[in-house]
């Protein structure tokens, strides 16, 4: 098997496939609409130089601006 097989990680289809593919690949919707939601996020997250960059090197600073960043966008 080569290296990259999600299928020896327990992977699973969540893009769903084209419309003119012969044989259909099946999806779950909802995960597909979830990962949606986790990509619309960190890609505003992205915004925050700080975040993008990971200026920080411990991991609890990082997290720190990670929360603050969040709660921004959260009442914004």
């Amino acid at each position: 098997m080569p290296v990259f097989c999600p299928e020896r990680w327990g992977a699973e289809a969540v893009i769903p496939s084209n419309q003119s593919r012969k044989v259909a690949i099946p999806h779950d919707a909802d995960l597909y609409r979830q990962r949606g939601r986790i990509e619309r996020c960190f890609n505003r997250l992205k915004h925050f130089r700080r975040f993008a960059t990971r200026y920080e090197r411990r991991t609890i600073h990082f997290r720190g601006f990670a929360l603050l960043a969040t709660a921004t966008i959260w009442m914004a």
